[in-house]
């Protein structure tokens, strides 16, 4: 079976080479550009199945590629992937012809399911087997850890975590304060332990640090070499 063609233009070099390579770890073709002029050219020189684009690019933004790529192609799926979440973009996103509206920041996770689902018949996915719920909780220092609901509350305040990063803490909360092998983590999150994934790795604990560092005793602790350790 030929691969799904994924048109990703995305300016933010860090952030378009960490989706790209997610991507064609998961089994797609990407055709990565940096700016709307580029994606253009590259739409029209060889369609994709689908177009995943950032809104606020140089030159000319994911919008009017959007409406320039609608006045001849309706079916084409079309994903914006963008920082502005005020409801009158998402309407605006809507209007010129997409599909599907990402805020950043979002997990290549989602976006994989969610490219999955549009590219689908009837747009639904296979069901798959559930997978066992966590049912234990975990105070860390002054958070509270729900894995179950993917949150963090902190005083009155509750955020959610993505199913990905709930996943990665939960399982350094087993084993607080012992050091866990990166392939560990790697193979028990992802399956397998590749260069794309250990790169995966390094932004989920980067994302982690953050959501937690409103308790400044808690530290996911880098061993270098060997693997991370959850202390508070």
């Amino acid at each position: 079976m030929d691969k799904i063609q994924v048109l990703l233009a995305e300016d933010e070099l860090s952030l378009s080479h960490i989706v790209r390579e997610s991507l064609e770890h998961s089994g797609f073709a990407v055709t990565l550009c940096s700016n709307g002029e580029q994606a253009l050219q590259k739409y029209r020189e060889s369609p994709p199945d689908i177009l995943a684009l950032d809104v606020m690019m140089p030159r000319i933004d994911g919008f009017e590629v959007a409406r320039r790529i609608r006045e001849t192609d309706k079916r084409t799926p079309i994903i914006f992937l963008t920082a502005r979440s005020q409801p009158k973009d998402v309407v605006a996103g809507f209007e010129l012809g997409a599909n599907d509206y990402l805020k950043k920041p979002f997990s290549v996770e989602e976006l994989i399911v969610r490219i999955k689902v549009l590219l689908s018949e009837g747009r639904l996915l296979r069901a798959t087997p559930a997978s066992k719920p966590i049912s234990q909780n975990y105070q860390l220092g002054n958070i509270s850890f729900n894995p179950a609901r993917n949150s963090l509350q902190f005083g009155i305040s509750t955020w959610q975590l993505t199913a990905r990063e709930s996943d990665i803490l939960a399982l350094l909360c087993k084993e607080q304060h012992q050091v866990i092998p990166r392939s560990k983590l790697l193979n028990e999150i992802w399956g397998d332990n590749s260069f794309f994934n250990a790169r995966s790795l390094d932004v989920f604990i980067t994302k982690l640090r953050r959501h937690l560092q409103v308790d400044p005793d808690i530290q996911i602790i880098n061993i270098r070499g060997v693997g991370y350790k959850l202390v508070w």
